[in-house]
Parts: structure tokens; C-alpha cells; sequence
């Protein structure tokens, strides 16, 4: 059996997840990452980008976790993706030494949708053909290095200077249109991972209990001014639930508290006061520092050890709430006044008539609740912070400037 068909790796379970990868690069290619995990350990994972007619495959990085290595995964994950679009183009790129190496021992499932191997009249509407030809140059000069045969047999021999046949083939390439989608065109939905004090996971998850009220609990126990803002919104909310188990696959540290997976559905926002954003064909990035005021419609809730068990609550009518601001400096006027500084509302907003009809007979288990709900709040809240302190020169220090966060799951 071929190194690359997984012929070592062990009886742990193997598992390969297609998913998106969000990253925003400027053009109309969707970025993927096909995932492999071992168990419930991610083992490694291929990032590469795709036309928008599914026809043409642009390999990024392909990344085996140590522990991991040398045991057939990354050829299972190459493998893996001819398989996922059987008839696309593919071009893998330039290579490290380490990449040819592995090359160098992968046995390719089909080298003719290889565009190092055909000549560019077949792919050039999709690659550029002089930079498809500079790779080639660096692949071989990788592969005379270190002595490497890198199949070289498959790949194509220009009938003249390469570089002549390579401009030949530039005015061919067709830049694919780009999609964005509109984030005041549709709900948007947006994921995090909370990690809820026992009492209130044991709460939120119990279904004989009221599904708006236990929404209501978790809400409240984020903060309605602290909706995510480090996070992609979505068209779906299935795209949101696989944000939150990316992040839960990469996540640096294990908790030992189990974790909640929330989905915020957001009605359309209003296009007049949309931050600044980078928007992919089915989400979108707010990448300004200010605060964005939202309604939040429906909430939507599970464990990622039994996703089978989603809990939703539709909010009638939808709650006002905010995406909060980058920093406190950042916050808008209308924001200051309904929030404070750990994005926290100032004083408690009334139900509605209809509220309180419907929850008139629980009274007493709603202010039970909303008493532990406080409790857990103020645990939550910072310290006060203290005063500036004067330099010798009589000049105030400043706080350190904000850092810029980083930007996207393949973040």
C-alpha cells in the first residue's frame, strides 16, 4: 500500500471535515481547509482556495501537526482533495525542501489535472501562466538540490524558452468576478464559546425549562453590549455552528469546563451604520473599532459533545443588543449610555406587556434566576482601574496603543 493511503497511521479513528477557510485575500477565490482528526485531536490540515466554477484548485499550505507526521496523512489529505472535485485543475505551487521531499515519495491520484504537467493552452484562463512557469523553475531547482526525482517524468517540456511560451498564454487568463455578499441584505449569524458557571450550564440546557427564558439567562450572562465581535457573521447558521467547532479544534489550551457553542441570529443591520467590513461571498468581517447596534431574533445553543441537542429560542420581539466596539474609546454615544464599560447594560430593561403576561406565574424562579445571573455579572466585571500615574516630567503616561487583531480562522 502507497505511504500516502494512511497505511501507519493507528486504530484511533480517522475523520476528514471540509470546511471553509475564511481568509480575505483581495480576489473571487473561496478559501477551504479540509481538516484531519485523529480522535477528537485535530492531526493536520490542507488550506487552498477554489474558482468560483469549482473548476480550479490553488493549493495554500498543507500542514501535518507533529505527532502526526510521517504516518501517510498528508497523502490521505492530498488524496482527499482530488477526490472532493474530481475534475478541477490543480496547481500546487512552489515548494519547500521539506514539501519536495514529500513530493517527491506522494504518488499522485491523477497528475494529468496537475498545471505543472499540461501545457498552459489547457489551464491558462485560470492560472497566470508566467507565474505557474516561475514555480516549475523553483521546483526543480528544489528538486537538483537535494537530489529529487519529483516526478519529473509528468511534468511538461516547453517546446521553446519557457518564458516566451508563458507570455504567450498571459492574455488568456479571465479574472473571475468577485462575490460579496451584502451584510444588511439578509439575518446574519455569528458564533462563540462560552463557558457557563455550573449552575447556569445546568440551566440553559435543561429542556423542561422555558427556551426563551433560558435564552434571556445567556444573553444576559454575555452582556447585551459584548455580542462577539471578533468573529465571522454568516449567511447560515450552520456556517456559524462550524465556526465555533473550528475554534473549538484549534483552540491553544483545553479547558477542562465543557464548553457552549452559542449562535447569535441578528436581523438585518442598518446599512447606514455598518462599521467597515470585509465581506466573502457568505460572510462578513467587521473590521472597524466602533460598536454596531443590532437585534438579536433568535439564539441557538449547544454542546459540542452532543450537537445532536441544539436548543433555540426565537426572541419576540427581537432584543436590542450591540456588537461591542473594539475598545471603550471607540464607543459611540447611544453605546455609552445603554452599556458600561464591560459592555453590560446600565439598568435593567422592562418586558413587555406580553412578557409579563407570559411569565406571570413564574415570578418567583425568574428573579431566582436573575439573582445568580447578577452574582455571576459581578464576578465578571473588571476592577476599577487606577488613575494615570504622573512621570517625572509631569506628563501623564498614555495607555499602550490597541494591537491590531488578527484576521480570520486561518486567523
Amino acid at each position: 500500500m502507497p505511504a500516502n493511503r494512511g497505511a501507519e497511521l493507528p486504530d484511533e479513528g480517522l475523520s476528514l471535515w471540509l470546511t471553509d477557510w475564511k481568509i480575505f485575500v483581495g480576489g473571487a477565490w473561496t478559501g477551504r481547509r479540509l481538516v484531519a482528526c485523529i480522535g477528537a485531536t485535530v492531526g493536520g490540515h490542507l488550506d487552498f482556495q477554489v474558482h468560483p466554477d469549482g473548476q480550479a484548485i490553488q493549493v495554500w499550505m498543507l500542514n501535518v501537526h507533529p505527532g502526526f507526521q510521517r504516518r501517510g496523512l498528508a497523502g490521505i489529505l492530498m488524496d482527499a482533495l482530488y477526490a472532493a472535485y474530481p475534475t478541477a485543475w490543480i496547481n500546487h505551487g512552489a515548494r519547500s525542501p521539506e514539501g519536495a521531499k514529500w513530493w517527491n515519495s506522494y504518488r499522485e491520484p491523477d497528475p494529468r489535472r496537475n498545471v505543472h504537467n499540461q501545457p498552459p493552452a489547457e489551464w491558462a484562463a485560470y492560472f497566470d501562466a508566467v507565474e505557474v512557469a516561475s514555480e516549475k523553475t523553483q521546483n526543480a531547482h528544489v528538486n537538483h538540490r537535494y537530489q529529487l526525482n519529483g516526478h519529473r517524468a509528468y511534468v511538461y517540456r516547453y517546446g521553446q524558452r519557457g518564458e516566451q511560451e508563458a507570455d504567450a498564454y498571459v492574455s488568456a487568463l479571465q479574472p473571475a468576478n468577485a462575490l460579496r455578499m451584502d451584510p444588511a441584505a439578509q439575518p446574519l449569524h455569528g458564533a462563540t464559546r462560552l463557558f457557563l458557571p455550573p449552575d447556569l450550564h445546568a440551566y440553559v440546557h435543561d429542556p423542561s425549562q422555558d427556551a426563551a427564558v433560558r435564552a434571556a439567562a445567556l444573553l444576559e450572562y454575555v452582556g447585551h453590549g459584548n455580542l462577539p465581535r471578533d468573529t465571522y457573521w454568516n449567511t447560515t447558521r450552520q456556517a456559524a455552528w462550524e465556526d465555533a467547532h473550528h475554534d473549538e479544534l484549534f483552540q491553544d489550551a483545553v479547558s477542562t469546563q465543557p464548553a457552549n457553542h452559542v449562535v447569535f441570529t441578528l436581523r438585518p443591520p442598518d446599512r447606514a451604520a455598518l462599521p467597515k467590513y470585509n465581506a466573502l461571498s457568505a460572510s462578513v468581517d467587521f473590521i472597524g473599532s466602533n460598536d454596531l447596534a443590532v437585534e438579536v431574533a433568535e439564539l441557538s445553543w449547544r454542546s459540542p459533545q452532543q450537537p445532536h441537542r441544539t436548543h433555540s429560542a426565537t426572541l419576540t420581539p427581537p432584543v436590542d443588543a450591540a456588537i461591542a466596539p473594539y475598545a471603550w474609546r471607540y464607543a459611540s454615544e447611544d453605546y455609552r449610555a445603554r452599556y458600561d464599560e464591560a459592555g453590560f447594560l446600565r439598568s435593567p430593561v422592562e418586558e413587555p406587556a406580553v412578557g409579563q403576561a407570559r411569565f406571570a406565574d413564574r415570578a418567583e424562579e425568574i428573579q431566582a434566576l436573575a439573582d445568580r445571573l447578577q452574582q455571576a455579572v459581578h464576578s465578571r466585571k473588571p476592577k476599577e482601574r487606577p488613575k494615570p500615574q504622573a512621570s517625572p516630567s509631569g506628563h501623564q503616561q498614555q495607555p499602550p496603543a490597541a494591537q491590531p487583531r488578527p484576521n480570520g480562522p486561518g486567523r
